[in-house]
This record gives structure tokens, sequence and C-alpha cells, in this order.
């Protein structure tokens, strides 16, 4: 007989219905912008899909993931600019177009600040030792990083 308390229920207690709720919606706007990244998606749009109101979605996004809807949005832009910088097929203009940002200059400037590097740099780069890895893995161990800090990256 296993006396070790449910951990599950321990949190489930101290966690209300209304937070659990908040969580779902939340999740729902998160999950947007993880597929739909490349559309104009704006904070009014996605407190929408969160069924809440622009500023309380904001506050509560930052409160669970650690940043706000932009910021989370832009990581998965630049994440996906990688990619496609990686295959080296499209410019970086096209790029920039192609994950949902209008302004080529945002688009750099934003790039640089999270990657360490230019779009152009990173694309003119030798990506082929890192061909072999799934992609899976790549984008685990490239996911840009701000204000310098190493993102965590699983074991192998």
């Amino acid at each position: 007989m296993c006396t070790t308390p449910d951990p599950c229920a321990e949190y489930a207690g101290r966690v209300t219905p209304e937070e659990l709720a908040n969580l779902a919606h939340l999740r729902r706007a998160r999950d947007l912008m993880d597929r739909e990244y490349a559309r104009p998606l704006d904070v009014p749009a996605l407190a929408q899909a969160a069924l809440m109101s622009p500023a309380h979605f904001s506050r509560q996004f930052r409160s669970a993931y650690g940043e706000t809807p932009y910021a989370y949005l832009m990581t998965r832009r630049i994440e996906r600019a990688k990619a496609l910088l990686r295959r080296g097929d499209l410019t970086v203009t096209e790029v920039c177009m192609a994950v949902g940002c209008t302004s080529l200059g945002s688009f750099s400037s934003r790039f640089t600040e999270l990657v360490g590097e230019s779009p152009t740099a990173y694309r003119a780069r030798d990506h082929d030792p890192g061909a072999v890895v799934p992609a899976c893995v790549a984008k685990d161990r490239t996911r840009p990083s701000r204000n310098g800090e190493a993102v965590p990256a699983a074991a192998p």
C-alpha cells in the first residue's frame, strides 16, 4: 500500500476552479499563437480567444507564462524564422513576411536581440552539421532567449 500522498490532489486543493478555468482560457490563446503565428495577432484578438478583457489577459498571461503575450508570439515567430533561414531558399524579407512580421527592421532587431546575430548572418552560416538532428530536438536546442539568458535545454 502506497502512503505517499497524490501530488495532483495536493495541487488541486491549492488551485481554485476559477484559476483552473483561467489557465484553460490562457492555454487557448497560447495555442492560437503557436498555431497561427503568421497571422496578424494582437492582444485584443488573443484576449477574445481567452474570453478575457485585454488588460486582464495580459496580466494573467504574464503571471502564468512569465512573459507578455507579445514576447511569447515573437519568440514563436523567431523560432519559425530560424527554421526557414536554415533552409536557405528564402530571402530574409520573405522569411520576415512568412512568419507574420510586417516590418523588416523590427523583425531584424528582434531576431538579433533573441538569437545574437542578424538574420542575414544566421542564414549565411553553415547549418549542415545540424541537419541530422531531428527537428523537435533542433527546435528545443535553438530556442531563442531574451536578455542573454540561456533557455534550459532538455537532456538528449
